[in-house]
């Protein structure tokens, strides 16, 4: 490739980039936590339920693992078992508190410069057990510290999603062996 279109390529990659930074700025449109402790958030989640998207389809034993990076943002490592093709599968990123680190609004990234909200709604005092919503109704997922939650703090989780316009009949029950 000539040295002409390279810095074409790169120029376009950049402006693109720019453009949709710009025009899809990640805001928190929903009440979340707040104050909100970043670094007791920090380690293993086991994910109990989600809306299925095209990176889980299919996926078991879900696994979110949160580390502070040295830059301040949060190293992200989602992982689970894709039962059919017998393989673990691994996505790498991070995240970022969108406008306050006391807010438990975040920006997660795991496609270079592109970003999506992270939202945690819900959150028990011990930060054992999360409810986390997406930018739309279309990503949500319950996450808990061990591989099961207790029954109240479900029903309570699922009561608050329906009130707030998600299909929770069209949850995915993560199994977790």
């Amino acid at each position: 490739m000539d040295k002409k279109k390279s810095l074409f390529i790169l120029a376009a990659t950049a402006a693109v980039t720019f453009a949709y930074n710009a025009l899809k700025p990640v805001k928190s449109k929903v009440k979340v936590i707040e104050p909100f402790d970043i670094d007791r958030y920090l380690g293993k989640w086991y994910e109990i339920a989600r809306l299925d998207f095209k990176w889980e389809k299919g996926l078991s034993q879900v696994t979110a693992t949160y580390n502070k990076n040295n830059d301040g943002s949060i190293a992200v490592n989602n992982q689970g078992f894709h039962d059919q093709k017998n393989k673990w599968k691994q996505s790498i990123g991070k995240a970022k508190p969108i406008d306050s680190s006391k807010k438990a609004a975040l920006k997660v990234s795991f496609f270079g410069p592109f970003y999506s909200g992270y939202h945690v709604v819900k959150i028990d005092q011990d930060y054992q057990y999360a409810l986390i919503f997406g930018d739309n109704l279309d990503y949500m997922w319950i996450l808990s510290r061990e591989k099961t939650i207790p029954e109240a703090i479900k029903l309570a989780y699922l009561e608050y999603a329906r009130k707030s316009g998600y299909a929770i009949e069209n949850l995915v029950w993560t199994k977790q062996d």
